[in-house]
């Protein structure tokens, strides 16, 4: 088995587009990436795997289980083969991926050697979809495409036209330039932030009232958590800076160093460390930042707090009046802290016009000497606090830069760090 920099294996699975993948291998070849392939037992029915080993020079991985398999060897050897196939990748493509295998890797189950491979591996996982398009907009394979998006893996999603079945509509595979030019992308994308020192901040603060009442926000830190995924797997070094309330990363660091999510480098992890208030998370802050080069602060902080915390258990049957006074803002201070740093910042507005929201960016900007604003609209319905989706507007000293149209989270992500990062 090869084991080259580079390595990308495609899981061909049981469309009749799989034909197509051919020419996606040759793509590959020329530009000299390694590709191994593993098919499905029905793939093996539309297409020959010795088309594939032709083009690639590697066996075709069919069977988890091969003639002749002996437990004795792997206890000796210590290696499993889908297993170092897993670990090999930089890339793996799920192309055409069929509704059966999107459904079995998005509810996690491995019993065959793709979707074996697909869960074991901590490389990118590119899904291609290719299906009838009946099947396609079944609300089934509609929640299992949001499940593998909310899991950092790349969808690139069917076109519209005249399908092998003979129905108009969603359901193509992406033609094969496209689907290459998106490979060639992520792959290069991988190392794109090496020696860059991130921090990420995610989640909502929790301000204490009394012993068991607090004072948080709607904020679930899955932003967040998407910014610090998406740096990480583009090779940043990070450190994530979450509420104890936050949708916690799967990409944790771990004594193991084994990645433990799609779409991360192996080894390493990111670096988490918890806060709860916002005094808790200005003090991890000022210990972090000087070490660190760019700082995305997309935490929620309280803009509140009680003036008094009450000792014990408010009584219930009993009026209460509660005072508040505005807590000192974080953003405000970070430059202070470290100058040098690139500080992109967030905020949140309700119910603002394009006009007003470009504004209330760029006022927060000067005030808190940002390089970037990242503005969205909590006041919309489907984005924002919660949701598996977001919409925002990047704001530079230079006014708006970039609207991010509504989009997974992840999405946003990447294209945030596009925008930031333009010029690397």
């Amino acid at each position: 088995m090869h084991n080259q920099r580079n390595t990308i294996i495609i899981g061909v699975s049981s469309s009749i587009a799989a034909y197509k993948i051919v020419s996606l291998v040759k793509l590959l070849r020329k530009k000299k990436i390694e590709v191994s392939i593993i098919m499905t037992q029905k793939a093996t029915k539309i297409i020959n795997c010795k088309e594939f080993e032709k083009i690639t020079g590697h066996k075709v991985f069919t069977d988890l289980f091969q003639k002749g398999f002996d437990y004795k060897e792997i206890l000796v050897s210590k290696e499993v083969e889908h297993i170092k196939l897993a670990k090999l990748a930089d890339l793996m493509v799920i192309a055409p991926a069929t509704a059966n295998v999107i459904g079995k890797i998005a509810n996690g189950i491995a019993d065959d050697y793709l979707t074996t491979v697909a869960l074991a591996t901590t490389a990118p996982i590119l899904v291609c979809p290719a299906m009838n398009t009946n099947m396609w907009h079944n609300p089934a394979v509609v929640r299992n495409i949001h499940t593998l998006e909310s899991r950092g893996y790349i969808i690139l999603p069917p076109e519209s036209g005249h399908l092998a079945c003979g129905s108009d509509g969603a359901g193509r595979l992406a033609d094969i330039k496209v689907i290459y030019k998106k490979v060639v992308e992520v792959v290069a994308c991988k190392d794109r932030l090496k020696g860059k020192k991130i921090i990420v901040t995610a989640g909502g603060t929790i301000e204490p009232i009394d012993a068991v009442r607090v004072i948080t926000n709607r904020s679930s830190g899955k932003m967040g958590v998407a910014l610090a995924e998406e740096c990480y797997m583009q090779g940043a070094e990070v450190l994530l800076l979450e509420s104890v309330t936050a949708a916690s990363s799967n990409m944790h660091q771990d004594t193991s160093g084994v990645a433990g999510m799609q779409g991360f480098p192996r080894g390493g992890g990111i670096r988490t460390e918890v806060f709860e208030t916002a005094k808790n998370l200005k003090n991890l802050i000022k210990e972090y930042v000087k070490d660190y080069n760019v700082i995305f602060h997309a935490a929620a902080v309280s803009d509140f707090v009680s003036e008094k915390r009450v000792e014990g258990k408010i009584d219930s049957f009993l009026p209460f009046n509660l005072r508040l006074h505005p807590a000192p803002k974080i953003l405000d201070q970070i430059k202070s802290w470290n100058p040098k740093i690139l500080l992109i910042g967030f905020k949140a507005v309700y119910k603002l016009s394009d006009n007003d929201l470009v504004s209330a960016g760029m006022k927060k900007l000067r005030e808190s000497s940002s390089d970037y604003i990242v503005v969205n609209d909590v006041g919309r319905a489907g984005i924002g606090f919660g949701t598996r989706d977001n919409e925002v507007y990047i704001i530079n000293p230079r006014g708006l830069l970039n609207k991010i149209t509504k989009a997974p989270k992840s999405e946003v992500a990447r294209k945030i760090l596009e925008c930031v990062f333009q010029d690397v």
